[in-house]
């Protein structure tokens, strides 16, 4: 078992049965397999980074927990068909895609994931383009990024806030240069709305 807090969130990443045994490879810069760490040592090493994501994508502790989780899992269990190149890209992609399908899952039964009493990352700034490039969040921001369609809040939080490319980004969701664009430019005006409409003044969109 690996638990860990994360901006006052305890998330536990449990290895499922007989995967702590197996090991995993421990990638390189130039995406070599070097040697063979546990499932604890693999969480340790990109637990953080992983968390953050999910929930900076999912809004909530609990959805961010579980996609986490299953994350660490998916990883395990591909290692024999993973391809080198950048380990955190992979990561992003499969973190990407367990947000989209929960997103997509729940959208055909009309489920409400976010509740409103969901914990929350406290922030520490105000400024949109500050806020987007900080480890933690202002409230009122994610609440914006929530209100958005997944595949915009997806395409907004890869680009601006994990500072990720549009090449990057486009690898990551499946999609072309000029679907990203278009993801990206709409996104960022949908939140720049919810910020406006939060009180949120000041707000301009970022120019690439």
């Amino acid at each position: 078992m690996y638990s860990q807090t994360v901006h006052g969130s305890t998330t536990v990443t449990t290895a499922p049965d007989g995967v702590e045994a197996l090991g995993t490879a421990r990638f390189d810069e130039t995406g070599r397999a070097s040697d063979m760490p546990s499932w604890s040592e693999l969480v340790a090493q990109h637990g953080d980074r992983v968390y953050r994501l999910a929930f900076r994508l999912c809004g909530n502790a609990h959805d961010a927990e579980d996609i986490t989780q299953e994350a660490f899992i998916r990883v395990f269990r591909s290692l024999d068909r993973y391809k080198p190149g950048t380990f955190e890209g992979w990561m992003h992609r499969i973190v990407t895609n367990l947000f989209l399908d929960m997103a997509r899952r729940r959208a055909r039964i009309r489920f409400e994931a976010l509740p409103e009493d969901a914990e929350r990352v406290p922030g520490r700034a105000r400024s949109p383009e500050q806020v987007l490039a900080e480890e933690t969040f202002d409230p009122v921001l994610q609440t914006a990024l929530d209100n958005l369609s997944p595949e915009f809040r997806a395409a907004v939080v890869l680009c601006d806030i994990e500072d990720l490319s549009y090449e990057e980004v486009g690898r990551i969701l499946g999609v072309k240069m000029g679907t990203v664009r278009s993801r990206i430019h709409r996104g960022r005006a949908a939140l720049r709305a919810e910020l406006e409409a939060a009180g949120v003044t000041g707000v301009h969109e970022r120019a690439d």
